[in-house]
């Protein structure tokens, strides 16, 4: 009985963490949780906040411009 014990107990030992790796990788449990938290920390764009930053960024390279042109 002490061979087949072992073999029990060694199933037992590699089974767990190969399951628990499976279980912890499949997308279908964590695609909500992650998308979710993914739009919470990266929220979509907003037409009008995309276009006040091209306009400070078109005004700093006018102003850079001008400080170059000046020396």
């Amino acid at each position: 009985m002490g061979v087949k014990l072992e073999v029990f107990r060694m199933m037992l030992y590699l089974s767990f963490p190969v399951t628990m790796f499976w279980i912890s990788n499949q997308p279908e449990y964590f695609e909500e949780y992650i998308v979710k938290r993914k739009r919470e920390i990266y929220p979509p764009e907003k037409e009008d906040v995309k276009k006040q930053l091209q306009d400070a960024r078109e005004a700093a390279r006018r102003k850079r411009e001008e400080l170059y042109m000046q020396d």
